[in-house]
């Protein structure tokens, strides 16, 4: 079999954040289906039109008051029908018999004539690009779902006759696409991909000694070290001393659609004195939005922390994707407490960094939000203006530390080595460990 193809779209972070690891660890680019050499310039501009409806639509939800029909229409977008009581879910719905008749229209051809002519397998992390090649004959096509429930537009028209190979990140996914009708055999558990750089390697070393030392930052009066001392050195070996009694570091991240970043102007006046006093530190991601970036530094400017720029308070923000993402893996590096809306960032819980839960934006980030807590990954925020004192509370009594450990125990780590295996590739092997971002 010929290296896969790792082909992806930018519609948010999250369809090219699934992709980076395995291309990273195939020593191969990420494709973007809407860009050449798989479009032309005419279904560049159908993608991008898909594109800015997509984010105009999800920062229009988060507008107080007059997003609730914005909230309506994404959530009709993104719904996803109760599993239960188990029953047929296979009937094909409006998106997915309106994705067919795209398709039929030609929509795709220029991915379709590429893997024809390059002849290799397609690894996908957005639906369609899946479902346009499985239309069309293609042979090993795989597509890595990139939440921890799916729409029925993830599966086929007709998915009993599809040869198409899912990688499912959660059991949940492999149930509900049974239901959509996919044969068993066509689905694998892998968990999600995550960065190799964050994970060090099947044996988790990376992984292990970033979470020692994160243990030692979140548990500053030791309740919970104390508590779960025999687990902590049968798994991890010694929490790190140095780290006991350092400012604890939360990084408060925003979508690709730049939603949510209004909540800064609710925690940052709280905030303030803590990070004066160097209790806690604070890491604000802007992605690759320069207008999300200018106003997290108004707002620092507004409250009077521009002195701590750099030291208690960052903004990471950069001009490409790429450059983002690896910033990005480097900040994780050192985070202590990710908080964020439930996107496909759920699943970083696993590298035992506790996720706080700002509001879902859609119906399937709402059922991220259902796993986060049924595993006891993550929390759900309270009163954004009091944020301070909740995080000093779960810091105290080692509510932060108990969900970092939950996320590193109870989630898959190893998605990435595992979807590799899957494929029958073999990974590559200096792919390098990240540099801490604010080292």
């Amino acid at each position: 079999m010929s290296k896969p193809a790792v082909v992806s779209i930018e519609m948010g972070y999250g369809h090219v954040r699934a992709a980076r690891p395995i291309a990273q660890c195939l020593g191969e680019p990420v494709l973007h289906v809407d860009r050449p050499p798989l479009a032309g310039p005419e279904e560049a501009q159908r993608w991008e039109r898909a594109r800015r409806w997509y984010e105009g639509v999800s920062r229009a939800s988060q507008v107080p008051f007059v997003g609730a029909p914005f909230r309506a229409l994404l959530d009709g977008v993104t719904a996803i029908p109760d599993l239960y009581p188990y029953r047929d879910l296979s009937a094909p719905n409006i998106a997915t018999r309106g994705l067919e008749r795209m398709i039929v229209g030609g929509f795709g051809e220029g991915l379709v004539d590429w893997l024809r002519e390059t002849k290799r397998p397609l690894v996908t992390t957005f639906y369609a690009p899946a479902l346009i090649a499985d239309y069309h004959g293609i042979d090993d096509v795989f597509c890595v779902v990139t939440d921890t429930d799916c729409a029925r537009i993830w599966a086929p028209v007709e998915p009993r006759k599809s040869r198409l190979h899912y990688f499912a990140p959660s059991q949940r996914v492999m149930r509900r696409l049974h239901f959509y009708g996919v044969p068993e055999t066509h689905v694998h558990f892998t968990g999600f991909p995550l960065p190799h750089s964050l994970l060090g390697g099947p044996q988790l070393g990376v992984l292990k000694r970033n979470l020692a030392a994160r243990l030692g930052r979140l548990d500053p009066r030791g309740t919970f070290r104390d508590i779960y001392r025999d687990e902590l050195a049968q798994f991890l070996g010694p929490i790190a001393v140095e780290s006991t009694g350092q400012a604890p570091l939360l990084t408060f991240a925003v979508g690709g659609a730049g939603a949510q970043k209004d909540m800064v102007e609710l925690f940052l006046p709280a905030m303030r004195q803590a990070i004066f006093r160097g209790r806690l530190r604070l890491a604000l991601v802007a992605g690759v939005r320069k207008e999300v970036a200018d106003y997290f530094h108004q707002q620092i400017e507004r409250h009077g922390l521009s002195r701590q720029l750099g030291t208690g308070v960052t903004v990471l923000r950069e001009d490409t994707i790429e450059a983002y993402f690896d910033s990005f893996d480097a900040l994780l590096a050192e985070t202590d407490v990710l908080y964020t809306k439930p996107s496909e960032l759920t699943f970083y819980a696993a590298l035992g960094i506790p996720i706080v839960s700002a509001w879902p934006v859609g119906h399937h980030e709402r059922l991220n939000r259902r796993f986060l807590l049924e595993s006891g990954a993550g929390l759900k925020q309270w009163d954004p203006r009091h944020t301070d004192e909740w995080i000093e509370e779960w810091l105290d009594d080692g509510t932060l530390a108990s969900a970092a450990w939950s996320g590193f125990m109870r989630l898959p780590k190893t998605g990435t080595y595992r979807i590799l295996e899957a494929l029958g590739a073999r990974p590559m092997t200096d792919v390098p460990e990240v540099a801490h971002a604010l080292a």
